[in-house]
Parts: C-alpha cells; structure tokens; sequence
C-alpha cells in the first residue's frame, strides 16, 4: 500500500478538483434531485448510491483498459454513446409525456389553501415511506446507476483526469489508478448525499415546490432530453 500511494502526485489536488468537478451539476445531480424532491431523503440517498455503483463499473473498466480501447476505437465508443443517449431520450421523454397521461387538464392541480396543503403533505408523506411512490427503490437505484454507467463520458474522464495523478514510473500503475478512482467516488458520495438531503428538505417546507413537482418532471424531462441529444453528438475521440 505504502508503494501505491508513493505513486500519487499531489493527493490533496485531487481530492480537491475532484469535489470541485462533483458539485458541478449534470445528469446525476438532476436525478438525485428529482428523486429526492419527490421521495425524500431515502429516495435521493439511494440514487446517489445508484450512481455511485455506476461509477465503479467506469472505474474497473478504466483500470483495465476498456477506455483505452474506446479512446482509440470508433466503434466501441459509438456503440456505448448511443445507448447511453437512448437511455437518456428515453427518460426524459417519459417525464415529459408519463403513462395515465399526468398532464391532463382533466386533472389539475388543487387551489393553494389548507386543504390542498394538507393533501400535498399527505402526499408526500406516502411517496417518502414507499421510496417514490409504486417505483419503491430498487428502481430508483437502477436508474441512478444507468445513468452513470451508461454515459461514455466517464469512463474517458477517468481514463484522462486520473493519470495525471500518477507519477510516471510508478510501480503499481494499474493498482494506484484502481485506488485513486475509488477515493474520487467515495468523495463524491458525501455531495451527492447532500443533494438528496438538500432536495427533501425543499420539498418538506417549501409548498410551492411540492406544487411544482409536475412542472419540474418537464423541466426534468427537458434536460435527460438535451443531454441524451449531447451525449449522441459527441465525437470519437479518435475522430
């Protein structure tokens, strides 16, 4: 161990630009924030694990070489971009248009007043003690970690941000990157904890938010969107 972290440089930069890269909001941010927003604390902490579960295939694949290999081949990046960006698509166009037709006008929303407020908090007591409602969990975990596993990008940033940290000649490259990778996702894990906190707490007190919990699936749904769409039109790096 003590020849692994022989082979860092300048640990202390990493951990830093790590949490610096993690606060920058992006799809994993957005889903830990729905999700907390309409599932509370539990629901928002168990997409970030989610997530950080996908982050780890990104890890072990990097260390071993399968982002080399996408780095340089055309295909394999373009096989996981698109799926990934189909992925994407997929999900922010079942935000924009859910089953049961949610956006009906047939079914708007209760007028503000104590009654409405009463049910909203009735309601969102029911979607924190089931984890979002009739999703429960396990859903929401799996797709915290399909959004990160799926996203090509990740895989690259790693297989460019992390060897910057290892001093060349190290004697256990593949080993020190292996340990860097999880210290970057175990540092991510406390901001992304925050979000989901950060995102019930907002939906405990702040009333016009549980009342705009429809809107902010369109908004949502919006964003998966342009990302799916980003994500589809990134070039291959050997390109």
């Amino acid at each position: 161990m003590g020849a692994v972290l022989g082979g860092v440089d300048n640990l202390g930069l990493f951990i830093l630009a790590g949490w610096l890269l993690n606060l920058t909001p992006g799809p994993d941010v957005l889903c830990i924030v729905r999700h907390g927003l309409r599932g509370g604390v539990r629901a928002g902490a168990v997409a970030a694990l989610g997530i950080t579960a996908g982050c780890f295939v990104h890890i072990v694949a990097a260390a071993l070489g399968l982002s080399a290999l996408m780095a340089t081949s055309a295909t394999a990046f373009s096989v996981l971009k698109w799926v990934g960006a189909v992925y994407l698509l997929c999900m922010g166009l079942k935000l924009l248009w859910p089953a049961g037709g949610r956006w009906s006008r047939a079914a708007p929303r209760q007028p503000i007043g104590h009654a409405s407020a009463e049910s909203d908090r009735l309601e969102m007591r029911a979607e924190h003690s089931s984890g979002e409602s009739a999703e429960g969990l396990k859903s929401v975990f799996f797709r915290g970690f399909l959004t990160n596993a799926l996203n090509p990008k990740v895989a690259l940033f790693f297989l460019a941000f992390v060897p910057q940290f290892i001093i060349p000649g190290a004697s256990s490259p593949v080993v020190t990157f292996m340990l860097l990778g999880v210290l970057f996702n175990v540092n991510a894990l406390p901001i992304n904890l925050g979000y989901a906190v950060l995102a019930a707490w907002a939906s405990r007190r702040v009333q016009t938010v549980q009342r705009a919990l429809g809107w902010l699936d369109r908004l949502a749904g919006v964003m998966f969107v342009g990302f799916g769409v980003r994500l589809a039109l990134t070039e291959s790096p050997s390109a």
